[in-house]
């Protein structure tokens, strides 16, 4: 199994740009819960500090593909070092708000601003597809490992983001995630070597990736896989919060992570045989599956039982999680044009962002109105809209796939390779 995970770090400045891509991911972990935690405390209401958080998310979906876009046109480094920049701006302007008790608005405004983080988790996937895009298997592991670095992000980010933000201040969390974000993009955007050149066609493309019919599928379920992100973030806290122990919420939290974490390394080793497609929707199904026994656990036991049982739970839940992601970001590497990819990447993140601000934001007034454990319907609503989803979209995603086959094979599409998997 690490023989498959050594060999795609042989080429030079691989474990530079993975590496320095983690650091600046971890904000992305953090932000959101960060926002959660810091407000609950200093406002006294989740349904302010999900709504907050739900601008947040919100704001990313607008602005994060066209900063990808820009990226696409204009190359890695021009642009996400301003975008960082802005970002820090409006992270500072946050906790200035939140601190000296300003009005409820302008914790949206500062929120809405931060949207312009740039994702680096697409651009360092942009960089895997710009060395390996003619082998397959490498880049399958590839993209495997960059899953599992997104589950260590969500495992370290919670706990770090929370358990600052409980036993230090209430906004250290968000200003760790500042720090960390200012410090790795400026450590990613040194690495030039491995940046992917800009492609011609992609400084004069008029219309936006979003048109491609198998992205919007991917995109839709992606808005309900964020909602159940972005609902059990919420309703760990609040539920762990009942129960009298507030910060085991990111321990939780991070059982999740690790479960998928675990399934991601796995997944990255294995080498796959049938539809791609077919596997995205069976992910998305054991998804939604497995927001059952949260919710059952969560009734039935309470105490620090109820924490071990939810806990638990969870921990079998994330093993959907990087396996049904690892899939999804093969299929865009199948689905878009290479010009585009980096911006192709970000749409699927953008669905995950509005999924979160809709999940954390359902959260937060049942929460407030039925209490913390009734919140653990909201993410079993949306893994059934997910599944859903998924499965009215199968038709389009197999056609293409299918469009792109007989181009590859007659190697009429440089870099695309064939879908041997179907």
């Amino acid at each position: 199994m690490l023989s498959s995970y050594r060999r795609i770090f042989a080429a030079p400045g691989t474990v530079a740009f993975s590496s320095t891509g983690f650091v600046s991911r971890l904000p992305i972990s953090m932000t959101g819960i960060g926002i959660v935690t810091m407000l609950s405390q200093l406002r006294g209401s989740y349904g302010v500090a999900g709504l907050v958080s739900a601008a947040l998310a919100v704001s990313a979906a607008i602005l994060g593909p066209q900063v990808s876009r820009l990226v696409d046109r204009h190359g890695q480094a021009r642009i996400i070092v301003p975008a960082m920049a802005l970002t820090i701006g409006s992270v500072v302007g946050l906790l200035l708000c939140a601190r000296l008790d300003a009005p409820d608005w302008t914790l949206f405004v500062f929120a809405a601003g931060m949207g312009v983080m740039p994702s680096t988790g697409a651009m360092v996937r942009a960089r895997w597809a710009h060395l390996y895009r003619e082998d397959p298997d490498r880049l399958h592991t590839a993209y495997s490992f960059e899953a599992v670095v997104d589950e260590v992000c969500f495992i370290v980010g919670p706990i770090l983001s929370i358990g600052l933000a409980t036993s230090v201040f209430p906004e250290a969390g968000v200003l760790l995630a500042g720090i960390f974000l200012t410090v790795g993009v400026l450590l990613f955007a040194g690495q030039r070597s491995t940046e992917p050149p800009v492609h011609e066609a992609a400084r004069h493309q008029g219309s936006s990736v979003i048109r491609n019919r198998g992205l919007q599928v991917l995109i839709l379920t992606f808005v309900a896989t964020g909602a159940i992100f972005g609902s059990v973030e919420v309703v760990t806290v609040a539920y762990s919060e009942a129960q009298g122990h507030k910060s085991v919420s990111s321990v939780i939290l991070a059982l999740w992570a690790l479960g998928s974490c675990a399934a991601g390394v796995v997944f990255g080793a294995v080498k796959l045989t049938g539809s791609m497609a077919k596997r995205f929707f069976l992910g998305v199904l054991f998804m939604a599956l497995s927001m059952v026994p949260i919710l059952l656990v969560a009734h039935a036991v309470h105490g620090i039982g109820g924490l071990v049982a939810v806990g638990a739970a969870l921990l079998v839940a994330g093993i959907a999680i990087s396996p049904t992601l690892i899939t999804a970001m093969a299929l865009v590497e199948r689905l878009v044009p290479a010009a585009q990819l980096t911006e192709g990447m970000t749409w699927t993140t953008t669905g995950l962002a509005l999924g979160v601000a809709v999940g954390s934001s359902a959260a937060g007034w049942v929460i407030d109105a039925s209490g913390a454990a009734a919140g653990y319907w909201v993410p079993l609503t949306a893994g059934v809209l997910g599944a859903l989803a998924a499965l009215a979209g199968l038709g389009r995603l197999r056609a293409g796939l299918d469009a792109q086959q007989p181009t590859d094979q007659a190697g009429g599409t440089p870099g695309r390779p064939v879908d041997v998997e179907r």
